[in-house]
């Protein structure tokens, strides 16, 4: 949707920390969305002049080139001040700062989070990461011995090693199914983890769009077939939301988890944890909540004592991602990407292979990259050594490559850099 200066005015003033937001942050959204005006979010894409301003909101350590921002990103200047703001205000009086003032401000943060997402606030759970929210689900489901989960070998490891471990104490079956890279299609992909479906799977966990290779699955395809077989669907989007605009009924998901500090540019250390209603009497927490909760969501925010600051941060963020627009965001990402990998296809002499669909809507800021001849982890550690260009060299069973992640900061300079040292690497090597 695009953002005109009213519409971003009006995001701010729903937002729950606007008093977060500094001059500074206020001046320069409000003047990338002038430059904008009403174009088309492909208009904005390649406008230098809008983006500059975006940039300036982040204070980065430039002598760095990172483009590993799917790991985890900076956030907005004026969302780390929000959050140092409250700690300090914390640490006054933690009893009373923390526990009585800040932290029912969770509420907020729920109802901004709802609101993005298109859910209902009630079944919204603040929590500190995909990894949490998506562990919550794994352990909570109700699995006996014999009951099969349908897994993929591109699903994130910590899921996998999660999954594993049900099945060495409880005698639960993994199935797991592979996919190429590039897929031909969608419905390919969807085929690959309906055609594992028997009579004694339980549950399919699927990320929403993989760590690896930055390919986007037909989750709603997946989730309805399985829905049919009254199967469980976990979907991690660690990787999903803030990235690219979608909303829970776009997907149709019961169970949704995500991060917040990659492409939402929250603080590191937040995420949530969706569940759909009529599913969160069944799913056990992970951290033990009395029996009065069975049907709140706030059973699975059980965690004992924690920083309300870093939680409360995540509204600030989600005002400055209004401010852009996800469909503008979007564009830009994937004008980043297809900036160095279509110049690496073309001057790369026959080499290299993406294993990232391009000119599709398939796929976003994630970009893996593959050079014939060579190898990846060395070169992303000559990247790192050589160059100062953060990258992740990825090793799987079946392929390799270069993970590459700009985010809405990076400049078309250091994407160039990262360009320019690439095909150095390709023509000269890296000895």
């Amino acid at each position: 949707m695009l953002t005109t200066r009213r519409s971003f005015l009006t995001s701010l003033a729903g937002a729950a920390a606007v008093p977060a937001f500094t001059g500074r942050a206020i001046r320069h959204l409000g003047e990338a969305t002038r430059i904008a005006g009403a174009r088309p979010p492909a208009a904005v894409a390649d406008d230098e002049t809008y983006w500059s301003e975006i940039q300036r909101a982040f204070d980065c350590d430039r002598t760095m080139i990172n483009l590993n921002n799917g790991g985890c990103s900076p956030t907005p200047t004026h969302v780390l001040e929000q959050m140092i703001r409250d700690l300090r205000f914390s640490n006054e009086l933690p009893v009373d700062h923390m526990w009585r003032v800040l932290e029912p401000r969770v509420e907020s943060v729920r109802r901004d989070l709802a609101h993005e997402f298109g859910c209902d606030p009630e079944e919204m759970a603040i929590v500190r990461n995909s990894s949490e929210a998506n562990e919550i689900v794994q352990f909570g489901l109700d699995l006996k011995r014999g009951d099969e989960v349908v897994v993929s070998n591109q699903n994130y490891g910590r899921m996998l090693t999660t999954w594993d471990q049900r099945a060495r104490r409880e005698g639960i079956v993994i199935k797991v199914v592979t996919f190429r890279l590039p897929p031909p299609s969608q419905k390919y992909l969807a085929d690959q983890f309906i055609s594992a479906f028997t009579p004694r799977t339980r549950a399919v966990e699927l990320p929403h769009i993989t760590n690896l290779s930055g390919q986007i699955m037909p989750v709603k395809e997946i989730i309805a077939a399985a829905r049919a077989k009254n199967i469980d669907v976990l979907v991690d989007g660690a990787h999903a939301f803030g990235h690219f605009p979608f909303t829970r009924d776009e997907l149709g998901v019961d169970f949704y988890g995500t991060s917040l500090h990659k492409w939402m540019l929250a603080p590191i250390g937040t995420g949530f944890l969706y569940v759909r209603k009529a599913k969160q009497k069944a799913l056990w927490p992970l951290m033990a909540a009395p029996a009065s909760m069975d049907d709140n969501i706030r059973k699975f925010e059980e965690i004992g004592t924690h920083p309300a600051a870093n939680h409360n941060a995540i509204s600030a963020a989600i005002a400055f991602h209004r401010g852009i627009g996800a469909e503008r965001k979007i564009a830009r990402l994937r004008f980043l990407r297809d900036r160095w990998a279509k110049r690496l296809l073309a001057e790369g002499g026959g080499r290299v292979k993406l294993l990232t669909p391009l000119d599709s809507q398939y796929s976003g800021a994630i970009g893996l990259v593959s050079i014939d001849g060579m190898d990846m982890g060395k070169l992303g550690a000559w990247l790192l050594d050589r160059h100062k260009i953060v990258s992740t060299p990825i090793i799987h069973a079946e392929f390799s490559g270069l993970r590459v992640t700009p985010n809405v900061y990076t400049t078309l300079d250091e994407v160039d850099v990262f360009s320019e040292k690439m095909l150095s690497a390709i023509r000269n090597g890296i000895a």
